[in-house]
């Protein structure tokens, strides 16, 4: 055990107070009180924020509490209509109840579909620090404003970008890190195709990092598939899909990716 443990080691060897039980029951009790004494003592900006959050709260708990009487609530069939014949013995003494689904059949079948569309080859990735992604560029004549910042991983860029002016630019892609094609592995077909990318839907690490560009292990691409001469059911021509890059491009110095079928 680390020795700053000490507080767990000392309730394993000699276990708790007597009244803990009791003494936690009356803290939680204590809790609203103290809460909406913060409430009324707090001012300004702080004020808003806090009761934004208490507000947001209140409302989860609300539909949490609707949604759970949902489930347990039993109505009697007793309105429907008598059903014709005669009921055995045994089912007198029983009362016709029905519960009320939250979900129907229908819309639990098509959550399933979605869930299994977006079914990832990589569904949880190694998240990224700033600092491993950007790079600090010193600028100014005595090198102290530190505003901008070079991408230091793979990225991607339209087909008709145009850098802002080098003193306006926030964000440096290098030329070196840009990238305009992967390598898409289908996986049914088991082959592997050197498809041109058409834009990054999504990087798990940051809204940031999808909205540069930025493809790192897990991001989800979209590239264009038109070579593969893959069709719907309709017979229309699929012209992009999504991929999920496999590997570290910045590492390898080419993007890998499996095709979400």
């Amino acid at each position: 055990m680390p020795q700053n443990e000490y507080i767990e080691e000392s309730i394993k060897k000699h276990g708790r107070r007597l009244d803990h039980e009791e003494r936690k029951r009356k803290r939680e009790a204590r809790k609203p009180h103290e809460l909406a004494a913060k409430a009324k003592k707090l001012h300004g900006i702080k004020a808003k924020l806090y009761n934004k959050k208490r507000h947001a709260q209140k409302i989860q708990m609300k539909k949490t509490l609707k949604m759970h009487e949902e489930r347990s609530n039993k109505h009697k069939s007793g309105e429907d209509p008598v059903k014709e014949g005669a009921v055995p013995t045994y089912l007198l003494d029983r009362e016709n109840q029905t519960r009320a689904k939250v979900l129907s059949n229908m819309i639990k079948q098509k959550r399933k579909e979605k869930a299994g569309k977006w079914d990832v080859p990589l569904p949880k990735v190694k998240g990224l620090d700033e600092a491993e992604v950007f790079k600090v560029i010193k600028t100014g004549t005595k090198k102290g404003k530190q505003w901008k910042r070079m991408i230091t991983k793979a990225t991607f860029v339209g087909e008709g970008f145009t850098r802002k002016p080098a003193k306006y630019e926030r964000f440096i892609r290098p030329m070196a890190l840009r990238y305009k094609k992967a390598h898409v592995t289908h996986p049914e077909l088991a082959a592997t195709f050197c498809l041109p990318i058409l834009g990054v839907k999504k990087n798990p690490n940051s809204p940031l990092y999808t909205s540069l560009g930025v493809i790192t292990k897990g991001t989800v691409i979209e590239v264009n598939v038109s070579e593969l001469g893959l069709v719907t059911q309709a017979g229309k021509v699929v012209w992009g899909k999504y991929a999920q890059v496999t590997n570290n491009p910045e590492l390898d110095g080419c993007i890998n990716a499996v095709l979400l079928v």
